[in-house]
């Protein structure tokens, strides 16, 4: 686990969190997935880069994606 590493998933509430790993509350909550999501990118473009974990409604990984400044493919990575 990077400094940076961020993570989406779901509340009990049906909300999106945004949330950075090892902190105790979300920096973000959003209606969409999407919109946590686009939150958390910008969040680690904006911070040096990270990994940004996507979760499922269950609460299972569904993608990783490093973000810049990481020497990866533009192709998202993808776990099932």
């Amino acid at each position: 686990m990077g400094k940076n590493d961020r993570t989406v998933s779901r509340r009990p509430d049906g909300s999106w969190a945004n949330k950075k790993d090892g902190a105790s509350r979300a920096a973000g909550l959003h209606r969409t997935q999407t919109e946590a999501a686009k939150e958390a990118k910008e969040m680690l473009q904006n911070s040096g880069g990270g990994e940004l974990k996507i979760k499922n409604e269950q609460g299972k990984i569904r993608s990783k994606d490093t973000i810049a400044p990481g020497h990866e493919s533009s192709v998202m990575d993808r776990e099932h």
